[in-house]
């Protein structure tokens, strides 16, 4: 009853902390705020660091930035990479999700990657306290991604979803309210912006950065052969120091990514391997479902399917999946106790 009480006058909230972008729901509201997870931080002359902006303006900074100022981004790999700046940002966005001044620190929900350690585990849940939460629940992204794909986790029947995010892979087998099997591996949509730089590095002599090589992702790139080559101009520096711009196909880009993909799909792949024989029957019929940033590559779904020989299909929303099925969870107390055991 007291706790009920409390609920009452907290803005409980739900976060996924995403190594590219973070997304904050409150209960009751939806999402509210969406923002990369980047901090821009400036060096004053005595040695101290005072924070200039966070989300989007700090994004706007990467690789732009004078000696004085850096933009950090504190989640690498889907894991905490820099404990402090992680805190702030945090901090920064609970603050922004707090409009209006509540007399009770909210609770708060916060995503994390299968397969990060006891100890990144604490680390993320000593950021939200010392952030001003009042209780903190952990939920693993495989379970939110296939609750926010629309996925009835609660049945007592197999299915795979395959969340392809800016950090890490989540690849997960769901059956009675939990994961029956997952995988986590490093390979993301970072790891994609990685091999388009040395791919145009390589083929072209020109040096592009972090930025450029996601917009290329976004509007060329694609798992298959497409019937009409897409192109766009992209502008770089090649080894001599001068300024280029250079016509860059979508085979190019399929060419390049072509590793990365292989990553995922070997790691898909070995997931389904393992499957109990009780659930694959499940699998066969319900497929696998992409969720994340990645789930957005043209053809991958078509890709997929041709090499693991099940229909594969996109959720509506695959950028939001996982946000969202952190927010279910925020709303549904019987959900929360099922899938975090807390």
């Amino acid at each position: 009853m007291f706790n009920k009480l409390i609920g009452l006058f907290s803005k409980d909230m739900a976060i996924d902390l995403g190594t590219a972008n973070t997304i904050v729901s409150i209960k009751g509201e939806g999402i509210i705020i969406n923002e990369p997870s980047v901090v821009a931080v400036q060096h004053d002359k005595y040695g101290k660091d005072r924070i200039l902006a966070v989300g989007q303006e700090a994004k706007q900074m990467i690789g732009k930035t004078p000696l004085n100022i850096r933009a950090v981004r504190p989640m690498r790999d889907g894991v905490i990479a820099d404990f402090e700046m992680t805190e702030r940002m945090i901090r920064y966005f609970i603050r922004k999700a707090h409009k209006r001044k509540r007399l009770i620190s909210p609770r708060i929900i916060i995503c994390i990657p299968h397969g990060i350690t006891q100890v990144e585990r604490k680390a993320v849940k000593e950021s939200a306290y010392s952030a001003g939460a009042r209780e903190v629940f952990l939920v693993e992204e495989p379970m939110a991604a296939a609750i926010g794909a629309g996925i009835p986790v609660s049945d007592p029947s197999g299915y795979v979803v395959v969340d392809i995010g800016g950090g890490t892979t989540e690849i997960g087998l769901t059956s009675l309210g939990g994961l029956v099997l997952s995988k986590s591996i490093k390979v993301a949509g970072d790891k994609f912006d990685k091999a388009i730089i040395d791919y145009v590095r390589q083929n072209y002599n020109l040096y592009i950065g972090e930025r450029t090589a996601e917009n290329i992702k976004i509007e060329i790139g694609t798992a298959v052969k497409l019937e009409e080559e897409l192109r766009i101009k992209v502008k770089g520096r090649d080894s001599s120091g001068l300024l280029s711009t250079i016509e860059l196909g979508s085979e190019g880009v399929r060419t390049a990514i072509k590793e990365p993909l292989r990553e995922i799909v070997s790691a898909v792949k070995s997931l389904l391997e393992e499957m109990p024989p009780d659930l694959a029957g499940d699998v066969v019929d319900n497929g696998v479902t992409l969720t994340g940033g990645g789930a957005l590559i043209r053809g991958l779904d078509t890709y997929l399917t041709d090499i693991i020989k099940l229909p594969v299909k996109v959720a509506d929303e695959p950028l939001l999946a996982v946000a969202y099925g952190t927010s279910n969870v925020l709303d549904q107390e019987a959900l929360l106790k099922l899938i975090t055991n807390e």
